[in-house]
């Protein structure tokens, strides 16, 4: 058994056998300031906390919660045009949400473009307080399994499970609201065509997951760059983008004129014509699309250029 000594007559034992018998006993000192069956209840009740906050709120789940929210603050946010009802296999061209999307009304649509931005900021806004509970509870109620005196504890059970019903409900809304959902519509998006029959529409909010550089493979050279970029998820159709491109601290106007907005229909792209010994910024996104609503960050990714051929030394002049 392997241990230091810490000051005069104490020691710090290093082994698990140690720590588990230091429990015991301060189980037993604690085990002297109640009755028994007081004992009994708050074990059970200790136990039935401990559980609670190692699977409905353990640091895992919460750490992977964190990590979902980051990348919800990183997605772009479309509406998405379903009809109502829609039967298995009807081919009905009007049933496509490309046909509907030509159906609707433009100035309805864009007001719904704006409830749709609207409601994106709330549930976000609303995810980050709810885990920021979530956070916070769970400190609080291992607070009071860390806690030396259990009488406290006890006398202030029913605080707890309170407490408890209503970070599980927390958790209940945190989840709810994680998934994009569906837009109210209070009025026609379609309006009357005639003897057409146009079919209920209902408006989602979707999501599309952000474009990042591929840092390992996107480098500069002396006088050009090579992009590369990647979708963790993949479109089923074919996407756009927007490559952007800065020269940062230019020297002269004619270096002002290095930037610009590159269309690319792919995921690599190799800009040309820069300057060595220069650092530039790069910024990629998806194209502008009719049905976004919210787009709340795009990646940006600094590239210094190689230096340019050294001059050579003037040649010596003869005397």
């Amino acid at each position: 058994m392997n241990f230091q000594v810490i000051g005069l007559g104490k020691m710090k034992f290093d082994s698990p056998e140690c720590c588990g018998e230091q429990e015991e006993a301060e189980d037993a000192e604690d085990q002297q300031l109640l009755a028994p069956e007081a004992w009994r209840t708050y074990m059970e009740r200790r136990n039935a906390l401990r559980e609670f906050l190692a699977s409905d709120l353990s640091p895992h789940l919460l750490r992977r919660h964190h990590a979902r929210v980051q990348l919800l603050r990183k997605c772009s946010y479309h509406l998405e045009v379903l009809p109502k009802h829609l039967a298995l296999g009807d081919q009905n061209p009007l049933l496509l949400p490309s046909a509907m999307l030509q159906l609707i009304d433009p100035w309805k649509f864009q007001r719904m473009k704006k409830v749709g931005t609207a409601q994106t900021k709330i549930q976000l806004l609303l995810l980050g307080h709810l885990l920021e509970q979530l956070d916070q509870g769970r400190a609080l109620l291992n607070g009071l399994l860390e806690s030396p005196d259990p009488r406290p504890f006890l006398a202030g059970w029913m605080l707890v499970e309170q407490r408890l019903a209503d970070l599980s409900a927390t958790m209940d809304s945190f989840l709810a609201i994680m998934v994009p959902g569906r837009l109210h519509i209070k009025h026609r998006l379609v309006s009357d065509v005639g003897a057409t029959k146009i079919p209920h529409i209902r408006l989602m909010l979707s999501t599309k997951t952000p474009v990042i550089f591929d840092r390992k493979e996107s480098v500069a050279h002396q006088d050009w760059a090579s992009l590369r970029w990647f979708v963790t998820v993949q479109s089923a159709t074919p996407e756009q983008f927007e490559l952007h491109f800065k020269l940062l601290e230019p020297r002269t106007p004619q270096e002002r004129m290095q930037c610009g907005v590159i269309p690319v229909a792919a995921c690599a792209f190799d800009v040309c014509n820069l300057l060595p010994d220069r650092t530039y910024r790069f910024t990629i996104k998806r194209a502008e699309s009719y049905t976004l609503v919210y787009e709340p960050w795009r990646d940006s990714l600094l590239l210094h250029t190689k230096p340019g051929p050294q001059p050579a030394p003037p040649a010596p002049s003869d005397r």
